[in-house]
């Protein structure tokens, strides 16, 4: 049997650089015309998908520590754990990254821009990327983006923008895992486990005093590890107390994404950064001595 593409389908297929063979011999009956927006016949899907399956197998990965069971990042032609790397070549590891199959249809990988991790009182944590970030690079992008921003400005905060180490009034952001699915889809447990490595780094460099996990899906990987009770919880169950990883309080909240088709929901946001905020100021005060 063989496998009916059309132009637009067989261009995909080139595109993630798989060929595609079919016999000449066979002559299709004509089918009547579908728009472009309609879903492909389940058969061709299947085929598709398949191939795809296959291409991305055939990727080469990353390195493997065995002895700490930590995948490396390949560092000119050397293999470096990511918890050695600075701020410069924890951006050179991630854009090279090959670890899971995450990598197979990503135009450029998000890292936390503009600017390099630097210290910031906030990390701010968004879920797998999206369209509008893989487009511009960097996390909470487009309407989403503009709506964290203002809300960061609510707080006399903005996004860390590579200034002065120590800038305490800017917000690093970043994202879950660094690469956007070819296919939208939940990212799967080892391609968490594979990213972790540069979350942690980027964690340890920024030394934040408060983690804001945007999302669902953002709590649950980050947290998943010490409670794993938690991944069947509801993000509602969630919100209202104060979490711990890596020694770092971490607060969850809404994406800004789903407070856009939910403006109900933006008061309850804002007492989850009121919360976070409070532990920033708690932070501060501690380190001066205060009360």
């Amino acid at each position: 049997m063989s496998l009916a593409l059309d132009d637009r389908q067989r261009a995909m297929l080139q595109e993630m650089g798989v060929r595609v063979w079919l016999p000449q011999t066979a002559v299709e009956p004509p089918s009547p015309p579908v728009s472009s927006r309609e879903m492909l016949p389940r058969a061709t899907g299947n085929a598709i998908e398949n191939i795809a399956i296959q291409a991305i197998k055939s990727r080469p990965t990353a390195p493997f520590d065995a002895e700490t069971g930590t995948n490396l990042a390949r560092i000119g032609g050397d293999s470096v754990a990511p918890a050695e790397l600075d701020a410069p070549a924890l951006l050179q590891a991630v854009t090279s990254c090959q670890a899971c199959q995450l990598c197979s249809g990503r135009r450029a990988p998000v890292f936390g821009r503009p600017g390099l991790p630097q210290p910031a009182d906030w990390l701010v944590l968004g879920e797998p990327p999206d369209e509008d970030e893989e487009r511009s690079g960097s996390a909470f992008a487009g309407q989403a983006g503009q709506l964290l921003d203002n809300m960061l400005r609510a707080l006399k905060l903005g996004r860390s923008a590579g200034g002065a180490a120590g800038s305490v009034k800017q917000a690093y952001l970043t994202n879950v895992v660094k690469c956007r699915p070819a296919v939208v889809r939940i990212p799967q447990p080892q391609e968490l486990l594979a990213c972790e490595p540069f979350l942690q780094r980027e964690i340890t460099l920024v030394k934040p005093k408060v983690i804001l996990a945007m999302g669902r899906f953002a709590a649950q990987a980050l947290l998943q590890g010490s409670q794993p009770e938690l991944a069947t919880q509801p993000l509602g169950k969630l919100r209202g107390q104060t979490y711990q990883y890596l020694g770092v309080p971490v607060i969850v909240t809404y994406h800004p994404s789903y407070l856009l088709r939910t403006q109900a929901d933006k008061a309850r946001a804002w007492l989850d950064l009121c919360r976070a905020r409070a532990i920033v100021l708690g932070a501060a005060s501690g380190a001066a001595g205060g009360p």
